[in-house]
């Protein structure tokens, strides 16, 4: 076990970027560093099954520059996910995360996901074995309970146990998620958020690295949940769309660091990573709809949005496009 590594990744969990699907692939977290090279970064959730029966382990590919970087993994047999820890370390990753959050219909038919909040005691197993299997640290990513449970016992019971294993990282989104009656929009959005519950969390379980996750929308609300004593903050659809108002003071804000970058400097830096990624037969849309958001609030942002958003997807568009809709970019307001 590197504990040095584990330090250092864990202070990067002061801030994070969650897992979503079909947005934090590689070109969104490659996007994602440039803005922040301190903030943790996390794959979509890729499933044991698919990696140890599937061999698609074209789903690990990741750049080099994205470190620190997290993989998350759905699953919820404890030899299959061992195996896919390993390939997760084999591919460089940073951390190994087990998805006990998700609430899909389709996460919740392979047993895995905010359904193993009612089944702790495989969650136990699934965390030991992948603790077995690799160096790297193990974390989990939860919800405050399902359905009908009470939080208010079954989080700290959850929490006691993965403690008691030597899982001492772990992010809670602070809604429950409802299995039946909600679908994964919703269950975003509906169920209420409970952060002083996270709080009480902390004071139970000092030991513990705990991160909040669910409804932060700012660095002003991440930096007051880290004075107020939690570990980390994972910031999820904000950092997507809006990602320099997260990410882009992130590093002076967070750890005191420096970054002499502005949003205009980040979208030209895209441009080599771009470049190689059409040469080995990519297209510009695949990375451009992950940048739709750098100008957020900016003069010209909604005409970048529409040039990119149109133009990226047909035959040939390059580095060219978005030197365009770079062009329509007014200057930035005056603080």
């Amino acid at each position: 076990m590197n504990t040095t590594v584990h330090a250092t990744v864990a202070n990067a969990a002061r801030l994070s970027v969650a897992p979503m699907m079909d947005w934090t692939d590689r070109h969104c977290r490659y996007f994602h560093r440039l803005m922040s090279g301190r903030a943790l970064l996390y794959t979509e959730m890729v499933t044991a099954p698919a990696l140890v029966r599937g061999g698609a382990l074209h789903l690990l590919d990741f750049n080099a520059e994205e470190h620190p970087v997290a993989l998350q993994l759905g699953g919820s047999d404890p030899w299959e996910l061992a195996q896919a820890a390993r390939m997760g370390q084999a591919a460089g990753y940073d951390e190994i995360n087990l998805n006990c959050g998700c609430p899909s219909d389709r996460v919740q038919s392979g047993t895995f996901g905010a359904v193993l909040m009612k089944h702790p005691q495989t969650v136990i197993d699934c965390v030991k074995a992948m603790q077995d299997a690799v160096d790297v640290e193990v974390t989990v990513k939860c919800r405050i309970a399902v359905d009908d449970q009470d939080p208010e016992e079954v989080l700290p019971e959850f929490l006691a146990r993965l403690g008691a294993i030597g899982c001492a990282r772990i992010t809670i989104h602070a809604r429950k998620a409802w299995l039946q009656g909600l679908s994964p929009k919703e269950n975003r959005d509906i169920p209420p958020l409970d952060y002083d519950l996270i709080h009480r969390m902390r004071a139970l379980f000092p030991h513990l690295h705990l991160s909040v996750n669910g409804g932060i929308t700012s660095l002003d609300q991440a930096e007051t949940f880290l004075e107020g004593g939690l570990d980390g903050v994972m910031v999820g659809r904000a950092a997507y769309h809006q990602p320099w108002d997260i990410l882009g003071e992130a590093d002076a804000r967070i750890w005191g660091e420096e970054r002499a970058q502005s949003p205009e400097e980040v979208a030209r830096a895209m441009l080599p990573y771009v470049e190689t990624h059409l040469t080995s037969g990519g297209k510009l849309h695949q990375i451009t709809r992950h940048m739709l958001g750098l100008f957020a609030g900016r003069p010209g942002a909604r005409r970048w949005r529409q040039i990119l958003s149109t133009g990226a997807s047909r035959d040939g568009a390059g580095p060219e496009l978005v030197e365009e809709a770079l062009s329509h970019i007014g200057p930035a307001k005056a603080a």
